[in-house]
């Protein structure tokens, strides 16, 4: 593709005045105030300003301009310059300077930071009402919990400190703070985050899991679940979280850490009981029909202590696939995956089921490639404030797929930015009546036109559940 005309130096000018670089914000932060963002914040952040006079002046302005930076791929507090571009300023109200943004998160404390995540958990469930985000939670509904490790650099990060990381399956230390999630997902919808905590990067990765399961599990039943299953790696099956999920009558698919115990019960599974396992996906010989895989399962009853000498029997699942490091041994080798679950399902079920824990890292992904691209301030506080803003505007951007519909139900963040927020328009006001021209032949202009239908047309706004 070339260019069909002869530019010169003087070509490029800036001075549209009208041209609005992400119109989508507009049915995306409509959707926010319906489910009552705005209402939110100012119910439960309060804050008084301590280092700026007044630098906690009108946190429902700031804190939304910082999630509607972070809907157009703001990972920076200096990117949220680009709301001041062009027309953006006519067509919303309290529109601030990154450097104003920047004095407000740094009035935050620990304290304020869990306020505004109290903000994300009661949005997220007008979401639910409001929406089809999670179609499927009434049957089941799955929470998954895991850390990260975003590196940063510099001297100035508070509670920055290494931590373990693995990069490309070599383990290493990272400086760094860890953030834990636990995202909530169905079998039909993508994960959307219901609690999220930002930690020293030293700190151990099931630190505070109990606690943040706990107020997942409340979350999650407000937007309207019925059974609910808990999945995590081996860093997550403690006494503690199992213990958790006992208390609160749900189901737990948590990987277990080998000790002399566990290999012992491993042991103890008669060579009968095996069975072959197949993955959705899964490749089987065109001249046999078996399965190229040699992965198989079984179950054996296991009882574990819990606190108060409790003693909790449930089914130890194992999984287990030949040692690719012993090919021609003599007598296969066998690399054993145990985990332990309480759950209803068949043997082969529960395996591909707790196997499905990886969807979380969809999640991680579209952080990373987010608002988690960097930490951005030096303060602690102020970066557990940027967490929670990330979060309600990863919620608010899945809310946006669902309502556009098709593929973008389940799409990554960057397709949701690019498709449905970063959409170039100019706007005008004939007869003091605004309009937004967006370009013609858009690619996505059908999902788009249904965003915006589902938004603007007439639809019950959702109100918040009874407690």
């Amino acid at each position: 593709m070339q260019s069909s005309h002869t530019f010169t130096v003087e070509s490029a000018v800036f001075d549209e005045q009208n041209l609005v670089s992400a119109a989508g914000l507009v049915p995306v932060l409509k959707l926010a105030e319906q489910a009552g963002l705005s209402r939110l914040i100012g119910e439960h952040v309060g804050l008084s300003s301590t280092r700026v006079k007044s630098g906690a002046v009108n946190p429902v302005g700031k804190l939304t301009s910082i999630i509607a930076g972070m809907m157009c791929g703001a990972d920076s507090i200096d990117d949220a310059n680009v709301l001041r571009a062009g027309g953006t300023p006519r067509v919303f109200d309290e529109v601030y300077a990154p450097s104003t943004l920047g004095i407000f998160l740094r009035e935050f404390t620990f304290g304020h930071a869990n306020q505004l995540a109290v903000v994300g958990r009661v949005h997220l469930t007008a979401l639910a009402e409001r929406t089809r985000l999670l179609p499927g939670i009434e049957q089941r509904a799955f929470l998954d919990i895991d850390s990260l490790l975003r590196p940063v650099y510099g001297h100035a990060k508070q509670g920055a400190s290494f931590g373990h990381a693995k990069i490309a399956g070599r383990a290493l230390l990272r400086k760094g703070l860890s953030p834990l999630i636990t995202t909530l997902s169905t079998a039909k919808a993508a994960p959307v985050i219901a609690e999220a905590r930002l930690r020293s990067g030293k700190t151990g990765s099931g630190r505070a899991a109990a606690s943040q399961v706990k107020q997942a599990i409340t979350t999650t039943r407000r937007c309207g679940a019925g059974k609910i299953m808990l999945r995590g790696d081996s860093a997550f099956g403690t006494k503690k979280v199992i213990t958790t999920c006992l208390a609160e009558a749900i189901e737990f698919s948590l990987t277990m850490s080998r000790n002399t115990r566990i290999t012992k019960a491993i042991n103890a599974i008669d060579e009968t009981v095996w069975t072959p396992v197949h993955y959705p996906g899964a490749v089987t010989d065109p001249d046999t029909g078996q399965l190229i895989s040699d992965a198989e399962v079984a179950e054996i009853p296991y009882t574990l202590t819990i606190a108060g000498r409790r003693k909790v029997t449930a089914r130890m699942v194992v999984r287990r696939v030949k040692d690719a490091r012993y090919p021609d041994a003599l007598f296969p080798v066998w690399r054993y995956h145990p985990f332990f679950t309480n759950a209803d399902l068949s043997t082969t079920e529960a395996d591909i089921t707790h196997r499905r824990h990886a969807i979380i890292e969809t999640v991680f992904a579209d952080l990373i490639d987010g608002p988690l691209a960097h930490i951005p301030s030096g303060l602690f506080s102020a970066n557990c404030a940027w967490l929670a803003c990330a979060v309600i505007a990863h919620n608010l951007l899945r809310a946006a797929g669902t309502l556009a519909g098709g593929d973008h139900a389940v799409a990554r963040g960057a397709t949701l930015r690019r498709d449905l927020v970063n959409v170039p328009a100019r706007y005008a006001a004939p007869a003091r009546k605004p309009m937004l021209h967006l370009p013609a032949h858009w690619p996505r202009q059908t999902d788009w036109k249904t965003l915006w239908d589902n938004i603007f047309s007439y639809y019950p706004t959702a109100q918040p559940r009874a407690a």
